[in-house]
């Protein structure tokens, strides 16, 4: 679920942060923070690419590939204290590679069938079945929200594609302080939609519908309200039936509760280290696999996954298998290039640019489509170049060196520098991501 931390539907969108990485689980991560959740500081060392680096090009044998990729995350596991990387990349049909090294928990290698949250890869899913719904008649995207949720405030000047493309001008509920200490206080709480659309609507709105950008996961959670009510059902069913089942994704489920399926790809952070007071001397590491999710989006958009149904996402949410022409294209459309501009009180507020920019519920970066959340001591990116037919997917966990004596994540979105030293490496044409 780009400011990247706990927080799980985050992808790592550009921002000025200032806390940890609890709240990017939603925006876009060496991008900008998606589930973008986001308190968290990032290092000068975000984007750079992991040491030694192999030199072989794309016109290696696939062999020499796979082995220049697997050493590209071995890299990096080193150069940033992970404990493990899981990835998977695709050329056309054709399965480039698929690894997974070091350890889920000490003693227990990570292996490449083990699930974790999948945070703002859900977004993509819930754009796409906002545009299902488009396509079917349903509904369309200039359709003010007043149609369904009348009592919001600006139900009449909000439209369902402001809150798929984050100009809705809703407060994010993950910014909020009173949340953000609430959510550290105690992981383990269970959260309704109710709850979180409170939250951003108590935060001070700073600039009226369609008139800026800002990542909000509250966006999102309305989003969610106004599909159940388009589509007649709730959002675990019109996911499932819409999205899920037709594209073949059995490894990815919505949840509940904090329960993952096993195997398990565990976590783990120290981000919680000020929010408790424990002195920067003292040493503090604790599991974050089973913090309840239930804050990070939409109920029934709250997942896992595995490394195998990120890279089928990455090439279905780029290809627009399940969408017409026209839908696909005003999905990926780069029409907010230029838009937005900093704004106080608002963290997440910036101009987006080709190093990141946001169409209806994906990020646009570089040449490549994504999403990229981090929360939690997990992070992970799935992104797709329709120019090369390069899908490449990858899953993070952070060791205890990964955090430095605040508890902020020391390097940033490791999981995005892999991502991006693999896209460079298989595509040094094309503009790169971050």
């Amino acid at each position: 679920m780009e400011p990247e931390t706990l927080l799980s539907g985050v992808s790592v969108a550009r921002r000025a942060l200032s806390r940890r990485a609890l709240l990017s689980a939603t925006a876009g991560g060496a991008i900008a923070a998606s589930a973008g959740i986001t308190p968290f500081k990032r290092s000068a060392a975000q984007g750079a690419t992991p040491s030694a680096s192999p030199g072989a090009t794309p016109a290696a044998s696939p062999e020499a590939q796979a082995n220049d990729i697997i050493a590209i995350a071995a890299n990096a596991m080193k150069d940033y204290a992970l404990n493990a990387v899981i990835l998977r990349v695709m050329s056309g049909e054709r399965e480039v590679v698929t690894e997974a090294l070091g350890d889920s928990m000490t003693g227990v290698p990570a292996t490449t069938d083990m699930h974790f949250r999948n945070g703002a890869v859900a977004i993509s899913y819930m754009s796409t079945l906002l545009l299902r719904m488009v396509d079917q008649g349903k509904a369309k995207l200039d359709d003010p929200l007043a149609k369904w949720l009348p009592d919001l405030p600006d139900a009449d000047k909000v439209t369902l594609r402001m809150l798929a493309n984050m100009t809705s001008g809703y407060p994010d509920f993950v910014q909020n302080a009173g949340f953000i200490k609430a959510i550290y206080e105690n992981p383990f709480r269970q959260w309704t939609p109710a709850e979180q659309i409170a939250i951003g609507l108590s935060t001070p709105r700073v600039f009226a519908p369609g008139m800026n950008w800002d990542y909000s996961h509250t966006n999102y959670v309305i989003l969610g309200q106004a599909l159940e009510k388009i589509g007649g059902m709730p959002m675990t069913e019109l996911m499932q039936e819409q999205i899920l089942d037709p594209l073949g994704l059995s490894n990815t489920q919505g949840s509940e509760t904090a329960a993952i399926p096993e195997p398990v790809l565990h976590a783990f952070t120290s981000e919680r280290r000020v929010p408790l007071g424990i002195p920067a001397g003292t040493r503090f590491y604790e599991e974050s696999t089973f913090w309840n999710p239930s804050w990070t989006l939409a109920k029934g958009a709250i997942q896992t996954t595995n490394i195998v149904d990120m890279a089928t996402t990455a090439v279905a949410i780029g290809e627009g298998a399940l969408l017409s022409a026209e839908s696909h294209k005003e999905q990926i459309a780069p029409s907010l290039l230029g838009f937005g501009s900093p704004l106080k009180g608002c963290p997440n507020c910036h101009t987006l640019d080709t190093r990141y920019n946001y169409g209806l519920g994906i990020v646009l970066s570089g040449d490549w489509l994504l999403q990229n959340p981090l929360f939690s001591g997990c992070g992970a990116v799935e992104g797709y170049l329709p120019s090369h037919k390069i899908a490449i997917a990858v899953a993070t966990t952070y060791g205890e060196a990964s955090f430095d004596d605040q508890g902020n994540y020391k390097y940033g979105s490791v999981h995005q520098t892999i991502f991006n030293a693999i896209a460079r490496y298989l595509a040094p044409d094309a503009a790169a991501p971050g």
